[in-house]
């Protein structure tokens, strides 16, 4: 019989990720995994009981190839012809975390639950962050393959 967890039962975590040298695919699927709560043995997929990622020295991420410069991310503006383009390069001048933040948009659920749990992440650029009164515990990314994300 399967147990699920009640909102009362939900215990949040907080980890800290140094993002220096990582590459951003790499790191949002272990941040989206975390953030959905895909490490923790009780998941349950319509519900939130994932955790709190902090993510510090944004600007020092990478993307592999050349998808810096040639990668593009659409929006479109609502109007007629206002679909606009721009690419990594140029969106880590003005927001340095947002390439990070639309990859791990696109790995959680759309509607209501994605968008909750998208609040969890709380990405900064420097060392320094306002979270550390919550002990966060930092996850190495040397150290990680792909068969301990789940034993975070």
């Amino acid at each position: 019989m399967t147990k699920f967890v009640k909102n009362s039962e939900i215990t949040c975590d907080w980890y800290e990720i140094d993002a220096k040298n990582a590459v951003v695919g790499r790191l949002a699927t272990i941040i989206s995994k975390i953030i959905r709560g895909k490490n923790k043995n009780t998941y349950t997929p319509h519900m939130d009981h994932g955790d709190f990622v902090v993510v510090k020295n944004i600007e020092q991420i990478k993307f592999t190839g050349k998808k810096f410069q040639n990668k593009k991310y659409y929006r479109h503006t609502g109007y007629p012809g206002g679909i606009k383009e721009t690419t990594p390069e140029k969106l880590s001048e003005k927001k340095p975390g947002e390439a990070l933040k639309l990859a791990v948009k696109r790995m959680l659920p759309g509607g209501v639950l994605g968008r909750k749990q998208l609040t969890k992440l709380k990405i900064y650029s420097g060392s320094d962050h306002p979270h550390s009164a919550q002990n966060p515990k930092v996850i190495d990314l040397s150290k990680l393959n792909s068969k301990n994300i789940t034993r975070i």
